[in-house]
């Protein structure tokens, strides 16, 4: 890896180098939307309300996962306080679109076997490039740079229509549990999705729980 955290600042190139401004104007953005007519009628977009996973029980991280936290202590420390879902509004549902569709354009995807020689590394796309993780870390970063609890905001393995491991964001909201994926820029509810779920970092502590009783694949390294 060419570039880290140095004392909290970044030091990595493309999108994370302007991270926070890029946040926040889609966040000024945003609420901008929200307070206009043409925002009020977005409420007609929004997901429909609908069941939330279940959580099932504890479960094993991701081996990369581990090592990615201790690169990027502060992208998984979890704080308690924070709200554990996200009030769904005509404008934070702009903002998860916007920051949806930023990335996956500008982020291009690679295995971590052709990136980096390993089967599975987790980072930020400092160099543009990365695999599924990738893409849902850097959205997560965005999106928590923009004001969204990061407790609301949670990594998650499933297993998709190849029956490969996948991964994708979980946003936990007041309509129920949305994924945002690298595969689409539709933001879906974690039903209409078509995978299956396996775990998920936990709310609670900086942890993994069970969403069912279906074998976790060891790694999430693909496209």
């Amino acid at each position: 890896m060419r570039s880290a955290f140095s004392k909290g600042a970044w030091v990595g190139a493309g999108l994370l180098r302007n991270a926070r401004r890029v946040a926040g104007g889609l966040a000024l953005a945003a609420v901008v939307a929200g307070a206009t007519p043409a925002g009020a009628q977005t409420l007609a977009s929004l997901p429909s309300a609908a069941q939330a996973a279940t959580v099932t029980g504890p479960a094993k991280p991701i081996l990369a996962w581990v090592a990615f936290c201790e690169r990027y202590a502060s992208e998984c420390a979890l704080d308690p306080s924070e709200p554990a879902e996200v009030v769904l509004t005509p404008a934070i549902w702009q903002t998860l679109n916007a920051v949806n569709k930023r990335v996956n354009k500008a982020v291009h995807a690679v295995t971590d076997l052709d990136h980096w020689r390993v089967a599975d590394r987790w980072d930020l796309a400092e160099d543009g490039r990365g695999d599924c993780e990738d893409f849902q870390l850097l959205k997560r970063h965005l999106l928590a740079e923009a004001g969204l609890p990061r407790r609301a905001m949670r990594m998650t393995v499933v297993v998709d229509e190849k029956g490969e491991g996948h991964a994708v964001l979980t946003v936990m909201t007041s309509r129920g549990d949305i994924v945002l994926d690298n595969k689409t820029s539709q933001i879906l509810p974690w039903r209409q999705t078509g995978y299956t779920f396996i775990k998920r970092e936990s709310q609670d502590a900086t942890a993994w729980v069970a969403l069912g009783r279906d074998v976790s694949p060891v790694t999430t390294a693909n496209r």
